[in-house]
C-alpha cells in the first residue's frame, strides 16, 4: 500500500458530552511528515480531539483516518495502533515500577522483539537523561522526568505517527531543548508529530503546520510560512479574542503611578 498523503484526517468529526458540543463537524489534514501544532484556548476541544484521534473516545461522528485507514474498521484499527505513540495530558504512568520496567511493558505490549527493546530503552534512557538510578520508582520522578519518560514510551515502538499533548507544560528550559531536539530529528526521518501546546512561541519555532480551534470549530489551518510577517500569537488573538477588553475592564489598571 502506498504512503497516505495524509497521516491524520478528519471528516465532520463531532464530540458531544450531554448538552455540550465540545468538538463541533473538525476537519483536519494533517500532511505526512509534517509537524502540526493544534492550538485553542482552555476548553476549546483540544484534548477532546486527541482522545478520538487516538481511540480514547468514541466520536458522536464523523470519521478518523490515520496513515490512510478508517480507525472506525476494527479489523484494521490495530495494525495502525501499532504504528502510532501517545503522550497524553495526564501522562496515565506506572508508578510503582522503575523507568526501565515501564519502558519494557510498553516494548512488550507493542509486541516488539527481546533485544530490539532492550536496545531502543538504552538509547533513549540516555538521550533523554531519564531513570539514571534503575531502583527509583516512576512514583519518585519529578514533573519533567515523568515528561521525558512518557516521551520515550511513545517514541519506543518508533511510530508513523506521535500525538502529544501538552509536552511542554511545566518543564524547565533543559527538559523543553531536550525534547525539541528530539522532536525535530524525528520529523527529519519523515514520521508525523501532532501537537497541542499553550507555548506559542515553541510551536512557531518547531511546526510547519497549524491549526487553531476555537469553541470546537476548527478556524484556521495552514503552513506555518504562509503567516508570512505575522507573528502566530498575533494569528491566534485575532482568531480566538485578545485580552484588551479584559485589561480595560480593570479600573485601576488605567490609574497612572507616576
Amino acid at each position: 500500500m502506498p504512503p497516505a498523503d495524509f497521516a491524520v484526517e478528519t471528516r465532520g468529526l463531532t464530540r458531544d458530552f450531554g448538552g455540550l458540543r465540545a468538538v463541533n463537524s473538525l476537519d483536519l489534514r494533517v500532511k505526512a511528515g509534517s509537524m502540526y501544532g493544534f492550538l485553542g484556548r482552555n476548553g476549546a476541544g483540544k484534548s477532546t480531539t486527541i482522545k478520538m484521534l487516538t481511540g480514547i473516545l468514541a466520536p458522536t461522528a464523523g470519521e478518523v483516518f490515520l496513515l490512510g485507514t478508517d480507525i472506525s474498521d476494527v479489523s484494521a484499527s490495530a495494525a495502525v495502533r501499532r504504528r502510532i505513540g501517545v503522550v497524553p495530558e495526564d501522562l496515565a504512568l506506572f508508578e510503582l515500577l522503575t523507568g526501565r520496567e515501564y519502558l519494557t511493558f510498553v516494548g512488550r505490549m507493542y509486541l516488539l522483539g527481546e533485544d530490539t527493546v532492550a536496545e531502543r530503552i538504552e538509547e533513549l534512557l540516555s538521550v533523554l537523561e531519564v531513570g539514571a538510578e534503575d531502583k527509583q520508582l516512576v512514583l519518585e520522578y519529578s514533573h519533567g522526568m515523568r515528561k521525558k519518560l512518557a516521551l520515550a514510551a511513545a517514541m519506543l515502538p518508533d511510530p508513523d505517527l506521535l500525538f502529544l499533548d501538552e509536552p511542554f507544560e511545566g518543564v524547565d528550559a533543559v527538559v523543553s531543548r531536550i525534547m525539541r531536539d528530539i522532536l525535530l530529528s524525528y520529523v527529519e526521518r519523515g514520521s508525523t508529530v501532532f501537537v497541542t501546546s499553550h507555548v506559542l512561541d515553541i510551536v512557531e519555532r518547531l511546526c510547519t503546520h497549524v491549526g487553531i480551534i476555537d469553541s470546537g470549530r476548527l478556524v484556521f489551518e495552514e503552513p506555518l510560512a504562509s503567516l508570512g510577517e505575522r507573528s502566530l500569537e498575533d494569528v491566534f488573538l485575532e482568531l480566538v479574542g485578545s485580552t484588551d477588553e479584559m485589561r480595560s475592564g480593570l479600573s485601576w489598571l488605567a490609574e497612572s503611578r507616576r
